[in-house]
């Protein structure tokens, strides 16, 4: 989430003499203030390169060098592990990234803490109960059926607007799984309402202007979630209006049913636009990508794809019980969720004393996760940076591995997330071929999620 993650407004060695000593109480080396400085340009750039290049360096831990709060970016596995899992209650999310958040989706589930959030998780957990996950698989088989249609409607020759067109599929499975209905006509309102404010928020976070200020960008955030609240009440009235059974399981009518009220429903419902469709169009977008990129993992796809569901040209559509049969097609996803994790970086602010990775951690302390780089952690990823679904087939290094979150606060759709992915790419691959557009190459853009700079076509082609 960029820029406003590192400044508030990255040597020696743990044990010794630290040239960074006089300006954290952190016992690990780390950037000194001038040289943040100077990476200014570099961060507000590529942020999660920035991070990357910090672990690079610096090894598992690295002081970052601020004013008023320790700040330490880690990426020890271990580490990690305790602080989202194993001390998940001694960190908190009162971090600039989590309230940079809350101006778009208030205190929902993917930026709130503490007793609401446990309420609101209880409530919500049946929409996402294996057993409803049947249903998640029927409608991204026909979000692909609509994504395949609008393949064919292209000219001959013309590529496919990647990121629109997984964007729009993830819309309609979002839609059904929210509030039991078709949300096309509203749905594209809210997304970029919500886009737009997002990129505000993250924008007004990396200016040095207070953001109280009565700025044009202000303004225009102010007009921004106007626009989502409308929409959200419009989506409200008319799931309302259609009545909500006592045994319903759509997100919608769980919230009613549990008597949260209009700002509460509001703040959960953008939250799933962003947790459940902004990072599941993301991450199809990058699994087209990488899979047009690697022939040989796509061969290895289409030959399950034909196993299970039969030659291209009498492929069937899948349906829920072939899950267990589509294992490397479930690989392909999880790896591209390792090379391209939607959720980029992780923020916790300590909540007591600890030690991560042999550091002493004061309370107050803010602690950075970088999944795009815990991810390419060498020691538990050989190659770390090239694409080999086969490597999830095995009993991969899941302590290295974060692309939902982990623990307690793990995101709650992940499961709903993988089946959607799964199902999408099996429904249209299963007699296409994609391949990149000749003399492109994606550029990674690190915002709210991981998007391709400038968009993303690739050619799909009938497959023999």
């Amino acid at each position: 989430m960029g820029f406003f993650l590192l400044w508030p407004g990255a040597g020696g060695g743990r044990g010794g003499a630290r040239r960074n000593a006089r300006y954290t109480p952190l016992d690990t080396d780390g950037p000194l203030p001038w040289e943040m400085v100077r990476s200014v340009p570099a961060i507000r750039r590529a942020p999660h390169e920035f991070l990357a290049g910090l672990v690079r360096r610096y090894g598992d831990t690295a002081a970052v060098p601020l004013p008023r709060t320790p700040v330490l970016v880690l990426n020890d596995p271990a580490g990690v592990r305790r602080v989202l899992v194993d001390n998940a209650r001694g960190y908190g999310k009162a971090t600039v990234q989590y309230t940079a958040l809350a101006a778009v989706t208030g205190p929902g589930l993917l930026a709130g803490d503490g007793p609401t959030w446990r309420s609101h998780r209880r409530t919500l957990q049946p929409a996402f109960h294996h057993g409803s996950l049947d249903a998640v698989a029927e409608h991204a088989v026909g979000a692909a059926r609509a994504l395949r249609a609008e393949v064919d409607a292209l000219p001959p020759g013309r590529a496919l607007d990647v990121v629109g067109a997984v964007s729009r599929a993830s819309l309609e499975v979002v839609g059904r799984t929210l509030a039991a209905a078709d949300l096309s006509g509203v749905a594209p309102r809210l997304v970029d309402a919500v886009g737009e404010a997002l990129e505000l928020v993250v924008a007004r976070a990396a200016s040095p202007v207070p953001a109280s200020w009565p700025t044009r960008s202000r303004r225009a955030l102010a007009a921004a979630v106007a626009e989502i609240d409308e929409v959200c009440a419009r989506v409200l009235a008319e799931r309302r209006a259609r009545g909500v059974a006592p045994d319903a399981t759509d997100v919608v009518a769980l919230m009613l049913n549990a008597g949260m009220g209009p700002q509460e429903v509001r703040d959960e419902l953008v939250t799933f636009v962003v947790a459940g469709h902004e990072t599941v169009a993301s991450s199809l977008t990058w699994t087209l990508d990488l899979l047009a990129r690697e022939p040989s993992a796509q061969r290895r796809l289409q030959a399950e794809l034909a196993a299970v569901l039969g030659p291209p040209g009498a492929a069937r559509e899948p349906r829920w019980e072939d899950l267990p049969r589509l294992r490397y097609a479930r690989a392909v996803v999880d790896e591209s969720l390792r090379l391209y994790p939607p959720a980029w970086v992780i923020t916790r602010r300590a909540l007591a004393d600890d030690v991560l990775a042999g550091v002493p951690v004061p309370a107050g302390t803010l602690v950075i996760v970088s999944t795009w780089a815990l991810h390419r952690h060498p020691g538990a990823w050989p190659a770390p940076e090239q694409f080999r679904p086969e490597r999830f087939l095995d009993a991969p290094r899941r302590d290295a591995y974060a692309p939902f979150g982990a623990g307690p606060r793990q995101c709650i759709g992940r499961d709903l997330a993988l089946v959607e992915e799964v199902f999408v790419l099996a429904a249209l691959l299963r007699d296409r071929a994609v391949r990149p557009v000749p003399g492109r190459r994606a550029q990674v853009e690190a915002l709210v999620s991981l998007r391709p700079r400038g968009g993303l076509e690739l050619f799909v082609e009938p497959r023999q």
